[in-house]
């Protein structure tokens, strides 16, 4: 991206190995940023983005932790402070998406939900804070989803998790403010990736997705990238507890 000179800094993606994740721990590389990916399972895919990162000529490193375990957080945390000496970008893009029909909805399917689209952002925000006030600022970007903003039938527990992760933004920005940690958030809407194939595979679902976006298609890995480099540089510097659309139109909110 020009203008974007990210040297120097530390980020750390969670849910890098693959889909928006992945996309932005390789923008982040391109400008220059030593970037952590940060997995649960698939460990070949997260060693592969870090090594298509360090042919940027940047440091990267696959770790695995579940970000819905405070214990996992707090050790990954660590790693990347071992190993990279600070913290200056914390993405938190690891989340699940899953259908469930309000009346059949079990404890366990709305637990697994809030476990790790609510607490495990919530375990790496605060992990991640004493280590930017260390190093004099930082950047926290969220992610949260059209569906926090709108709402989403037959998926009212993730809906409801991602807006958590609104109001978390909005309260951790001015809490954080004066140690010059600025907390902004990405509201994505339909992305090409491998959470929402399933959806986007099928002709009439597709179509029915496509009719909701302006713009007829949707986004690109990349153009999410895009803002979240925005927001971790130099060019987003008095922009904090911002919940920023990238969705094609398809949500307007102010």
């Amino acid at each position: 991206m020009v203008g974007i000179d990210l040297a120097g800094r530390v980020a750390l993606v969670t849910g890098g190995s693959r889909g928006l994740g992945r996309a932005a721990a390789l923008a982040l590389a391109r400008a220059g940023a030593d970037v952590a990916v940060n997995y649960v399972k698939d460990a070949k895919t997260a060693r592969d983005t870090a090594a298509r990162c360090e042919k940027f000529g940047v440091r990267s490193l696959a770790v695995k932790a579940d970000v819905a375990v405070a214990a996992d957080v707090k050790k990954l945390c660590s790693t990347v402070g071992c190993e990279f000496g600070r913290l200056d970008i914390l993405v938190a893009s690891a989340g699940i998406w899953k259908r469930a029909a309000i009346e059949k909805m079990t404890e366990r399917q709305l637990a697994e939900m809030l476990d790790v689209n609510v607490k495990g952002v919530f375990f790496c925000c605060r992990e991640a804070v004493p280590r930017m006030r260390k190093a004099g600022g930082g950047r926290i970007i969220l992610v949260a989803s059209t569906a926090g903003q709108r709402g989403e039938a037959f998926h009212s527990h993730y809906a409801a998790s991602k807006g958590a992760v609104i109001s978390l933004t909005k309260s951790l920005a001015p809490e954080l403010a004066a140690d010059h940690i600025l907390v902004n958030c990405i509201a994505p809407g339909w992305f090409d990736t491998d959470m929402s194939r399933p959806s986007l595979g099928e002709p009439e679902a597709r179509n029915q997705v496509l009719a909701t976006i302006p713009l007829g298609r949707v986004g690109r890995p990349e153009e999410f990238a895009g803002a979240v480099l925005f927001l971790a540089s130099e060019l987003s510097t008095f922009i904090t507890g911002e919940i920023l659309n990238v969705n094609g139109g398809a949500v307007l909110v102010g």
